[in-house]
């Protein structure tokens, strides 16, 4: 498959995932483009089975990095940034509203935990894919899986209809 054929195909998709796991829009769309710059030397390489699963774990990684990063400056600066996110009040779009307060609850989650959440949960993926993709065993994503629901759960913005009850019960 043709590079900007994948990315055409793949946007919406990879964007979603990003923004699940950065909780902004802005720097979803950074995470996605700065991913597929760094892919795009090794795409020719690539099997074509293979690119999806090669891309989402450059994403991952390139967030983790991301991440690492981020968090130094804010140990530099002064005072933090205001993270809160833009509302347009006047849209009234509840299925907006409760995707917004879905990636700000999973913003408070670690790194690992978001990750393994946004990949198993929102992606659909297995725990063997999730395993793959963040190079953990699969008892590693199901434990962090299981500890990360448990968080969300107790969290007061969250409705229980979100959230599976045990691990295995989602998909």
């Amino acid at each position: 498959m043709e590079f900007s054929a994948f990315v055409a195909a793949r946007w919406r998709a990879l964007t979603h995932t990003a923004y699940m796991l950065t909780g902004d829009f802005h720097e979803a769309e950074d995470l996605v483009q700065t991913t597929l710059i760094r892919v795009y030397p090794h795409w020719q390489r690539l099997q074509p089975e293979f690119a999806e699963h090669y891309v989402r774990r450059a994403l991952v990684n390139t967030n983790r990095s991301r991440h690492r990063r981020r968090r130094i400056a804010h140990l530099l600066l002064p005072t933090l940034p205001d993270t809160r996110p833009v509302h347009d009040d006047g849209a009234g779009a509840g299925g907006v509203d409760a995707h917004d307060a879905l990636a700000r609850v999973l913003a408070d989650l670690p790194e690992r935990q978001r990750a393994v959440v946004v990949l198993r949960y929102c992606e659909d993926l297995s725990c063997e894919e999730v395993a793959d993709i963040l190079g953990c065993s699969v008892g590693t994503v199901k434990s962090q899986a299981s500890r990360a629901l448990a968080k969300l759960r107790t969290h007061p913005a969250l409705a229980p209809h979100y959230l599976p009850s045990r691990v295995g019960d989602a998909r």
